[in-house]
């Protein structure tokens, strides 16, 4: 089997064995199996995504509002309407492109290259995500036979949702209760319909199990004004990654360290996942470069917009690659974030899909129970231990970011269960490099 041109650029994929003489040799997952991808949306065109877009199920769940996405006018297409093959941001194709970039000779591959991608566009351009298109997204999910869903946000304007915190107002105490219930009743929806529901952990390098404050939120709908800082508690919530039933994932970078910026904690770490580290290696001559990030389809037009691409199609930053090997030029960019952890946990959890699935009689395709997905997800990640220096102190950054592990080697706060591994979720025996 012949890897993918980027292939070598892929530090991820070789890390949990998503690889041509590892899981690619034995299952690539199947177009039976859907995976949701709630986000910004997917560049259909994009040459690695196009393949594997089930364009007929995917589904445009919000419009853009100018209040933090600007004037329609100025949208692409001149409309605050755009279509469910759409992704004027870049951060949902990356994804997407991470779980199921095709293994067709061109740029990157996903962990699961053959599986099937619906958008579910619940992000804005700006890459808010509120209440209601979230809420939309999971009940799609588990209404149309969708297997395992993608959740890399938290639900805004509240990054931590209290109950009854004094520092907010009546009312912003009932928005916050609000958010909590409708996306645990959302979430649990999903999962009774067969949806696996896995999500980010966060990037505020913070203890989910003990936060302390929160200096985002609300960041909406006065985006210049509105966010203060809160002294919070552990009654304090994240959604959707805090809710029952949610898969978290924290991230790490190419040593196999906890990335700087990733939440942890033995309340809600689940599984670990390649993330990127910008800051990895410290005192080397791989510290801050693109090649410690994870690399995925990156949607040209956004490129070009964003002046990553230039007039005569090249890169005009080292974050961005293009690669033209097998007919239309496509891009690849390079992003780091518990965002870019999550997918990998999702295309694992697909290719487990694929295996344990039975046929779907109501809406085609597989299903395969998610407590099920959840158990062999956690059953094959590969057991990472805390690190000998704990708590551990990132040598290039302030004590605020120095973080305690607790756990064992089985089940600790920085990894959960382990780093997630699709060799031998699919069966394919050897331990893979974790470096």
């Amino acid at each position: 089997m012949t890897p993918d041109p980027l292939a070598a650029l892929q530090w991820d994929m070789a890390m949990i064995g998503a690889t041509a003489d590892g899981a690619y040799a034995v299952a690539q997952g199947s177009h039976d199996v859907r995976v949701g991808i709630i986000d910004t949306g997917i560049d259909g065109a994009h040459p690695d995504i196009a393949p594997n877009l089930d364009a007929g199920l995917s589904r445009n769940l919000t419009v853009d509002d100018p209040t933090v996405d600007g004037p329609c006018e100025s949208d692409p297409d001149g409309s605050c309407e755009d279509p469910a093959d759409v992704d004027e941001d870049g951060h949902g194709t990356h994804v997407a492109g991470t779980v199921a970039a095709a293994l067709n000779g061109q740029g990157t591959a996903g962990v699961a290259p053959g599986v099937s991608l619906v958008n579910l566009r619940a992000g804005q351009d700006s890459g808010y995500f509120f209440l209601g298109p979230v809420l939309d997204a999971l009940t799609y999910a588990g209404d149309h036979g969708i297997d395992v869903v993608n959740m890399s946000f938290y639900v805004d304007p509240w990054l931590f949702n209290c109950a009854a915190n004094p520092a907010d107002s009546p009312a912003e105490q009932r928005e916050q209760r609000l958010v909590v219930a409708a996306t645990q009743r959302a979430i649990a929806y999903a999962r009774e319909r067969g949806v696996t529901t896995i999500a980010a952990e966060g990037n505020g390098h913070t203890d989910l199990g003990r936060p302390t404050f929160d200096d985002s939120s609300p960041d909406y709908p006065d985006v210049d004004t509105s966010p203060r800082e809160r002294t919070i508690d552990n009654s304090c919530v994240s959604m959707p990654t805090e809710a029952d039933g949610v898969i978290g994932v924290t991230a790490v970078g190419p040593s196999g360290r906890k990335a700087f910026y990733s939440d942890y904690g033995v309340e809600q770490a689940d599984v670990a996942a390649p993330g990127g580290d910008l800051r990895d290696f410290p005192g080397t001559d791989r510290y801050g470069t693109p090649g410690n990030l994870i690399l995925a389809p990156y949607p040209e037009s956004v490129g070009r917009a964003n002046g990553d691409i230039d007039e005569r199609g090249e890169p005009t930053t080292d974050f961005v690659v293009r690669d033209c090997s097998a007919g239309p030029c496509a891009y690849y960019q390079y992003l780091q974030g518990t965002s870019m952890a999550a997918p990998h946990a999702v295309g694992v959890a697909a290719l487990i899909v694929a295996r344990h699935g039975r046929h779907d009689p109501q809406h085609g395709g597989v299903r395969a129970d998610p407590d099920l997905v959840e158990q062999v997800l956690k059953r094959t990640a590969t057991d990472t231990p805390c690190p000998a220096q704990n708590p551990f102190a990132y040598p290039d950054l302030p004590d605020e970011y120095t973080a305690p592990c607790e756990g064992g080697r089985s089940f600790n706060g920085f990894f959960g269960e382990g780093i997630v591994d699709a060799a031998a979720a699919v069966g394919r025996p050897g331990p893979r490099p974790h470096r």
